[in-house]
């Protein structure tokens, strides 16, 4: 995923969540729903987060210096973080702590059909937002589970608003549920419950991108895929023999660090050996384009390798 591409994900993101924040906001003062008002905080949140996503695009396009001579990319990382915490923090936090109030102190819903009209309004803008992710993340996922494409990807932020988008759309259905319930029984405690349900739900979600994006910020290597292709095009068969051992890390979601030790046949010149090395470098920019570093020391092979 480019920067530019999973942009436009978090721009439909950041436009959905911000109306519907508004449109939350209005109908908690209205109706005074715990529910509603844990999901107006939840869409600030979301909001916020969008904002942080695009400031760790733009962090991360900065050139590389003396003291950081890999460049910037973690940045995205760092933010994709920082919108864990948020969500945790924020999201879940309060949530739960209204969820407890209300419960121990149910309020009387009022005009709940103001809540029901701006919660469906809100699914379907929801609904709209987690489309265009999915459409978004549809080439890097090929044929791979939405869930899978978040555990295992290294770029963030389509896993971020995929994940935020899909705990939105749980929490908006729990929120309407609630006051269904509300409405149906008459005992307002159902609103705390749905409070609450939404606060977990946040929880859940925040502990999954602070375990995966910690993960990424600690430094992931190459996919079992884009390792193969590595090992396989180092290795011409008439020069390089061998790949003694191989390391790689992600620099930013779009660059990728290669070190590896190759095997050398034996008679050859320094000329003939830097020209293999060149040609290695080439095949495997070719294969995996985002191996932009790339050092590649060659030896003889030894059983025991140094």
């Amino acid at each position: 995923m480019s920067a530019g591409g999973g942009k436009k994900a978090i721009l439909a993101a950041l436009s959905a969540n911000l109306g519907i924040a508004i449109a939350k906001f209005i109908g908690a003062a209205i109706t005074g729903s715990g529910s509603m008002l844990a999901e107006g905080v939840h869409s600030v949140a979301d909001t916020g987060n969008q904002g942080l996503l695009l400031l760790g695009q733009k962090r991360a396009e900065q050139e590389a210096d003396a003291l950081h001579p890999f460049g910037y990319g973690r940045n995205r990382y760092f933010y994709s973080f920082v919108v864990a915490l948020v969500l945790f923090s924020l999201g879940s936090m309060f949530s739960i702590y209204e969820g407890i109030h209300k419960v121990q102190h149910p309020e009387e819903l009022t005009s709940p059909i103001v809540a029901i009209t701006i919660l469906v309004l809100a699914i379907a803008l929801e609904g709209y937002s987690f489309v265009t992710a999915m459409r978004e993340s549809a080439p890097l996922r090929g044929n791979s589970s939405w869930w899978r494409f978040i555990r295992n990807s290294r770029n963030p932020e389509l896993p971020v608003v995929l994940l935020e988008d899909t705990g939105a759309l749980i929490g908006l259905v729990l929120a309407l549920g609630a006051i269904l319930l509300t409405i149906v029984t008459g005992d307002p405690v159902w609103d705390g419950i749905g409070t609450l349900g939404i606060g977990a739900l946040l929880g859940i979600i925040a502990v999954v991108l602070i375990v995966e994006m910690k993960s990424l910020l600690i430094g992931e290597g190459a996919t079992p895929d884009q390792d193969r292709a590595i090992r396989e095009n180092l290795v011409d068969g008439s020069r390089i023999d061998r790949v003694i051992h191989l390391r790689t890390e992600y620099l930013g979601p779009d660059e990728l660090l290669v070190a590896a030790k190759v095997s050398i046949v034996p008679g050859l010149e320094i000329k003939d050996i830097a020209a293999a090395i060149d040609e290695a470098e080439g095949r495997v920019r070719t294969a995996v384009p985002i191996a932009r570093v790339m050092y590649i020391e060659p030896d003889l092979y030894r059983t025991q390798p140094v």
